[in-house]
């Protein structure tokens, strides 16, 4: 249309509104639907606008802009408790914490604000139109597949500012703000008020609820609920048996329950403990997909490293297994290995809606077996290594982590140590189980340190046989001499492999 500027690119509401702009001659106005949306949009994602309906005379219709932080005409100032200052105080939370990566993923940021904003982000499309916006203005960068998000030295800056005026001191962001007497807090949900709080940190106090301060319920992966196939049937299942069950992103596993206080003091953010069974879900296409790119002995490996002592693995046979990538006899192979060799329970079901009847069988059964117990927190490791306390050992049944601790030590893409990338490049070897990789690194626990080992060696034929005699997983067994030269031919031949 003639006259007026072009309005930046997002929101229907602005487009339409734009379209639709009253005509010189007058007697159009701007619907009001299309007015409420712009303000909807703007104090949704950026805190602030200008309406684009410069020759409406109604002035009903035109948008306030919300109030800006003063000192600086122009500067940008996301309104409180919207999804922009959400994502910026998580960001900035991320940077200062000393462990962290530096950045957030999406999922990250969805759970971020879920838990610490609950107001802003009532739906999964939260905070996504905010971080689109802080994104355009420069203020957060996005790097990798999958997406990581951090923040640009601009939003560093305006990050530090939306601290400062929350209260919160960039030096001592572990705190939280100092309340004027007779002042109460803002929002029991805001972002901000645990802006420094570190999650799985040692020095949190320990967790203990009683008999009767919690309940029991099932946590479903959001990667169950989404995608192909039929996964929101496995919901409708769980609703129609009654499970008392939530929706969150697991790094491992698909299905845990959790006990969660029933009485905590900030409704918005119950403190929850793990249950020490966690089952991972497989349908028969599925399984061939994982055999065939490797995720099948990762995931394994990750769930037995997981901090939970009663893994299941759910094999869905949903279908004929006559129009499978690999032959029926593979699959039976890998699910009795997974059962005898790697000493998961393994359940079999035939449809959908058995294994959702399973798991209400499960989740009635924990139910059961923790009513009338006293549970307390402990810190992150295999539930088998006993705490070091005084007095008697810790029940295992009630000795259990922390959501928060579980979820953050079973993330995939986190920080590793050299011992740990180690291990994954050894599972890469065909023949090398998790148990050989850990028996391995334990010996060796640095590629430098086994290079080492290997110059030391007086002939080739002792580096073929350094490893063989290294034992591994629960039996015990020698490594043997197959993979030791198989290893050594690795690690030793200087030029292209053949």
């Amino acid at each position: 249309p003639s006259g007026g500027t072009r309005p930046p690119a997002g929101g229907a509401a602005l487009n339409s509104c734009f379209r639709r702009r009253c005509a010189p001659s007058g007697g159009t106005h701007c619907p009001c639907a299309a007015a409420r949306k712009l303000r909807s949009y703007s104090t949704l994602e950026t805190g602030s606008a200008e309406c684009w309906t410069s020759g409406c005379s109604n002035t009903e219709h035109q948008v306030v802009p919300t109030q800006r932080k003063a000192g600086g005409p122009g500067s940008y100032w996301p309104a409180r408790h919207s999804g922009a200052r959400a994502v910026l105080l998580l960001l900035y939370r991320e940077h200062l914490n000393p462990s962290g990566h530096g950045f957030l993923t999406k999922e990250e940021l969805l759970q971020g604000c879920a838990q610490k904003a609950p107001r802003v982000a009532p739906g999964s499309a939260q905070p996504w139109p905010a971080l689109r916006s802080l994104l355009h203005r420069n203020l957060v960068f996005r790097t990798h597949r999958p997406a990581r998000y951090s923040l640009t030295p601009e939003g560093l800056e305006l990050a530090q500012r939306l601290a400062e005026s929350e209260g919160l001191s960039s030096l001592n962001v572990g705190t939280a703000p100092e309340e004027s007497p007779g002042e109460e807090p803002e929002v029991p949900g805001a972002a901000s008020a645990e802006l420094g709080a570190s999650e799985g940190s040692d020095e949190q106090p320990a967790l203990e609820l009683g008999p009767g301060e919690y309940r029991v319920l099932l946590c479903v992966d959001i990667g169950e609920t989404r995608g192909a196939g039929h996964r929101p049937e496995l919901l409708r299942e769980l609703q129609r048996l009654r499970v008392t069950h939530t929706v969150r992103k697991l790094h491992v596993g698909d299905f845990v329950w959790v006990a969660q206080e029933t009485s905590p003091r900030d409704p918005a953010r119950p403190r929850e403990l793990v249950l020490d069974h966690i089952v991972e879900r497989k349908r028969l296409d599925d399984l061939c997909r994982s055999i065939i790119d490797g995720r099948f002995r990762e995931q394994k490996f990750r769930l037995k490293r997981c901090g939970l002592g009663h893994p299941v693995y759910l094999v869905e046979e949903r279908g004929s297994g006559q129009n499978l990538s690999l032959p029926e006899s593979t699959l039976l192979q890998a699910v009795t290995n997974t059962q005898v060799i790697d000493g998961f329970f393994v359940k079999r079901t035939a449809d959908i809606k058995e294994s959702a009847a399973y798991l209400a069988l499960l989740t009635r059964g924990l139910q059961r077996l923790y009513q009338g117990h006293t549970l307390r927190s402990r810190p992150w490791g295999p539930p088998e290594d006993p705490v070091s306390r005084a007095g008697p050992p810790p029940n295992p049944l009630c000795s259990l982590l922390t959501f928060n601790e579980f979820n953050t030590g079973a993330m995939k893409n986190k920080a590793q140590s050299v011992r740990e990338v180690f291990a994954r490049q050894l599972m890469q070897v065909r023949g090398v189980s998790g148990e050989k990789a850990a028996a391995l690194v334990d010996r060796y626990s640095t590629p430098a340190s086994l290079l080492a080992a290997y110059d030391a060696c007086a002939t080739s034929k002792e580096q073929e046989m350094l490893l063989s005699t290294i034992k591994c997983g629960p039996l015990q067994r020698n490594l043997g001499p197959a993979l030791s030269r198989t290893l050594s031919q690795l690690y030793c031949t200087s030029g292209p492999l053949t």
